[in-house]
């Protein structure tokens, strides 16, 4: 069934089953051990919510071209595939809560960022307060993802990563950091969302140049890029829009395994809810489709399956970019930008 997103802010039943299933998820056992999935050290049981960040992290480490380098583009970023990759993420989030909470009707909701970023982007902002994510600090102490070493119950992130993006143990286990506005001072505001959309790269007469453009990558010119937030020198934007609120968090959320911070997965909506604002406006358009080459583009053409731990039996056939252009048979928005 198809259910509809809505604004964290506005939506008190969508806030407290986000809240209630990111916490089942962190204590249910996923049937995997760390041992299955590569991450060093002793063999323990993976709980559901650290398969996502497990995979994120993986995902990161796994470059595009086969033979590239990670630095560059990578399966799941600083492409084209950034936002396929990421609503199938979210669409398998949604039904692992769904389950959990057995309510076939919950959504992700999501956090409309740029409305804090047009009030200067407040570090005391709603969504940090105790009856959402809770503030920042090393570790959190206010809110539902507060850690309270005595507590196993807690939220507790067991799962980071090294310097060189590897996923490793936590040890000792820890609670979730952050450091608002301490790495970046500002948020991108609704003004630089509509920036965004409306972009037309030079010579984009083409409606499929609006998505991205050749080399598919953080030098690329079109929409894509822009929204992810790799901005072309050239283009001497100030605004990094997707990577400016990751980096404006900081803490946890500035690592390849970010979706330790249950503000991920609201951000990641928001990016989402603004794509499928652009594509209401432009088409359901992509790029590269099967004719570009798999030895350069293989794991981001239009049918190139995208490969999840999780497997794709919650969104009913195996996900490539193509069958996730047209996402209303999973999830629609209340609003779109």
């Amino acid at each position: 069934m198809s259910v509809v997103r809505k604004n964290i802010l506005t939506d008190a039943t969508a806030r407290d089953d986000y809240i209630q299933g990111v916490l089942a998820l962190k204590q249910e056992k996923s049937g995997f051990t760390t041992q299955q999935l590569g991450v060093p050290g002793p063999a323990v049981p993976v709980h559901t919510y650290d398969l996502f960040v497990i995979w994120h992290c993986w995902t990161m480490m796994t470059p595009i071209p086969p033979n590239g380098n990670a630095d560059d583009r990578n399966a799941a970023h600083a492409g084209p595939i950034f936002l396929p990759w990421h609503r199938v993420m979210l669409g398998l989030l949604e039904a692992k809560i769904q389950k959990v909470l057995d309510k076939p009707g919950f959504a992700l909701p999501y956090w409309d960022w740029a409305s804090d970023g047009d009030l200067g982007s407040p570090t005391s902002a709603t969504i940090f307060t105790e009856d959402y994510l809770g503030g920042d600090g090393d570790p959190v102490s206010t809110g539902k993802f507060a850690f309270h070493p005595a507590d196993p119950s807690t939220f507790t992130v067991r799962i980071e990563s090294e310097p060189s993006g590897m996923p490793v143990q936590t040890d000792p286990l820890r609670g979730l950091r952050r450091s608002f506005a301490t790495d970046w001072p500002a948020l991108p505001t609704s003004d630089e969302v509509k920036s965004t959309l409306a972009y037309a790269p030079p010579n984009g007469s083409q409606p499929v140049a609006r998505y991205d453009t050749l080399n598919f990558n953080v030098s690329s010119r079109g929409f894509r890029n822009l929204l992810e937030g790799w901005i072309p020198r050239d283009l001497l934007r100030p605004v990094h829009m997707h990577n400016q609120v990751h980096v404006w968090i900081s803490g946890d959320m500035a690592l390849s395994t970010s979706p330790n911070d249950p503000a991920f997965y609201l951000h990641h909506c928001n990016v989402d809810r603004i794509w499928e604002g652009w594509m209401n406006r432009f088409g359901r358009i992509y790029t590269p489709d099967m004719s570009f080459p798999a030895n350069k583009f293989k794991g981001e053409r239009i049918d190139d399956e995208i490969v999840s731990p999780l497997g794709t039996s919650a969104l009913g056939t195996s996900a490539t970019p193509g069958s996730v252009l047209d996402f209303s048979s999973v999830c629609t928005y209340d609003v779109l930008p």
